[in-house]
């Protein structure tokens, strides 16, 4: 596990939004086990206390249970699941929208080169608009 830390915001947000997007990827899946708050910590070469907060946050949000002292486990629960995906699309899509609003590129234009990259893109032809 490898997270390159931004400075801009805390270090238990990134770690939640890596488990997340690990989630909504498939690499973790539900009901795996996940690093115990000290070997994540090591993993990371983060604080314990801030492993345990993020491990709090994603208990808090249902994204992980932890059953007496079993280890940590992700959620089996589909509506999580599928809310942390919408939720990382949602945030992209915004922050696409911020860049590319100020162009002022008509939407049918957006939508049209947006299909021709992500087909371009998915299958493995690399290429596409200024790459």
């Amino acid at each position: 596990m490898k997270i390159n830390f931004n400075k801009r915001d805390p270090v238990y947000v990134q770690v939640v939004r890596h488990f997340k997007e690990e989630i909504a990827t498939g690499i973790l899946e539900p009901g795996q086990e996940i690093p115990s708050r000290r070997e994540l910590a090591a993993k990371l070469k983060i604080n314990p206390n801030t492993a345990q907060r993020a491990y709090k946050e994603m208990e808090e949000a249902g994204l992980i249970y932890t059953e007496g002292n079993l280890p940590s486990k992700i959620t089996k629960d589909e509506a999580v699941l599928g809310a942390v995906r919408e939720a990382l699309i949602l945030q992209a899509v915004d922050t696409f929208m911020t860049t590319i609003r100020p162009i002022n590129v008509p939407l049918d234009e957006v939508v049209d080169l947006i299909k021709e990259k992500y087909t371009t893109e998915t299958n493995g032809e690399g290429g596409g608009m200024g790459d």
